[in-house]
């Protein structure tokens, strides 16, 4: 405990990783991968599959070691944080044993930690304390996934990792296991999530890292990473406008008009809205910017 507490004193980066390289043969799945996360942030990691995502993680974790590169979690190696308790992570598989019940499965956990008074309360907080005597096996998909919420929160972490965290969860369920995130985030907590569920990522988290074939291609908040797609998309209310005209705009991808509302798809809105607004008796005219999808898929393709 006086470890822990020490080390939560320090001025140290949640997460830092520097040049990290993870080589199977030939394989390059991290490819000199730069990162550091403040304590107290929430950080979305995503990317297609294959990007490197899994193995980054796995890095951070101790689970695996750098080819090339190092990588400390809160200013020791990752097998420290976890051995401390300052880590601990939800992933998408694994981990659980069919016979055991809820309550048995983190009742042993629980005896590692040493925090056998904690078990009650991560089930009410993991929303799985109806599930105490159900075996694992007769779970959900979404109520497994619940309950290695409920796992990593045992050693109450300061550092959370969650890899698909809502897989195999509906919809209320991914909205209710949100709230318990912003409420550990609120506290201070840091949390590192990697998800395909790109709203998820736009909503909760303070910045995203897009990473492709094992390096990182965007680092910013969510508005700053939408920004760095070329396409943007411009609407206006108007009685009447040359189609061809706007076509013929260097970089317009697109121009439609129905019942006198006009959505111009382009790489230069600036050009597009002064000629609406100069040349059309344009209203309520409006820019905004590509998705957080269209935006990953321009930047992790080809």
């Amino acid at each position: 405990m006086a470890d822990r507490q020490a080390v939560l004193r320090k001025e140290s980066a949640a997460i830092e990783l520097c040049g990290v390289h993870k080589h199977y043969g030939k394989v390059k799945a991290v490819n000199g991968l730069d990162l550091s996360v403040s304590k107290g942030e929430v950080v979305a990691f995503l990317g297609p599959n294959g990007a490197g995502k899994t193995t980054t993680i796995d890095i951070i974790l101790g689970l695996s070691e750098p080819s090339r590169g190092s990588a400390s979690v809160f200013s020791m190696t990752p097998r420290r944080a976890v051995s401390l308790g300052l880590a601990a992570a939800v992933m998408q598989t694994g981990g659980l044993l069919g016979d055991y019940t809820v309550s048995e499965t983190l009742q042993f956990m629980a005896a590692v930690y040493g925090k056998k008074s904690s078990v009650d309360a991560v089930m009410e907080r993991a929303g799985i304390a109806r599930l105490a005597n159900s075996s694992v096996k007769s779970c959900s998909g979404g109520e497994q996934q619940r309950l290695r919420f409920a796992m990593a929160l045992l050693p109450d972490p300061e550092l959370l990792i969650l890899d698909e965290p809502t897989q195999g969860m509906d919809v209320e369920g991914r909205r209710e296991f949100w709230l318990s995130i912003k409420e550990d985030a609120a506290l201070g907590k840091t949390i590192l999530f990697a998800t395909h569920y790109l709203e998820e990522a736009d909503n909760y988290a303070d910045r995203i890292v897009l990473v492709k074939k094992g390096e990182i291609v965007a680092d910013g908040t969510p508005m700053e990473v939408k920004s760095l797609s070329s396409d943007k998309t411009v609407r206006a209310h108007v009685s009447s406008v040359d189609k061809d005209v706007l076509l013929k705009m260097e970089g317009v991808v697109s121009a439609e008009l129905a019942n006198n509302k006009l959505e111009v798809v382009c790489r230069d809105s600036d050009m597009v809205a002064r000629y609406l607004l100069l040349e059309t008796d344009a209203v309520n005219l409006e820019i905004s910017l590509a998705g957080l999808e269209e935006t990953f898929l321009n930047l992790t393709t080809n």
